[in-house]
């Protein structure tokens, strides 16, 4: 059976900038911890999710906590330079989750925000290159599968995963 993830995973030049990327982290922390946030308008029912520059597939906005943040702090800065999201109460933890396909030590805290404002649309730059709130029932085509997973956790009330 074909692995459903094997469709996002980058190839060449910017497959191996990612791996690069993860192996500096790697090298740079004994563990990895990231944060990632589902941003649920709940007016229009829709989520805001992003595609980066150097990793296929729509997703979560997020990523790693740096020394000496905690996981909200980091969550926050995250959303707000992939989204120009602030949240306006504080994000609630729905899961941790084991992130295998990244390695073998990194865990990701998912969140839900249903409390924020966003300043401004987010523009495209060298990270994110489209953003945006979308319909729950009209995701973008190449959305994540560890995406959907989360929005079916939340949404659909299906057992949350313990890997990503």
């Amino acid at each position: 059976m074909a692995d459903p993830d094997d469709a996002f995973r980058q190839h060449g030049w910017p497959g191996l900038r990612a791996r690069l990327f993860h192996l500096y982290f790697a090298l740079t922390r004994p563990m990895t911890l990231g944060t990632r946030g589902l941003i649920h308008d709940t007016a229009s029912n829709s989520v805001f999710l992003i595609r980066h520059t150097y990793v296929p597939g729509w997703q979560l906005p997020g990523g790693g906590v740096e020394a000496g943040e905690t996981m909200a702090e980091a969550l926050t800065r995250e959303l707000a330079e992939e989204g120009n999201i602030a949240l306006t109460a504080p994000p609630v933890l729905k899961s941790m989750h084991f992130n295998r396909r990244a390695s073998r030590r990194d865990h990701v805290g998912f969140y839900l925000i249903e409390q924020f404002s966003q300043t401004a649309p987010k523009l495209p730059d060298h990270e994110i290159a489209e953003a945006g709130f979308f319909p729950l029932d009209r995701l973008p085509q190449g959305t994540t599968p560890a995406t959907l997973r989360r929005i079916g956790e939340v949404f659909r009330d299906e057992p949350a995963s313990p890997y990503w």
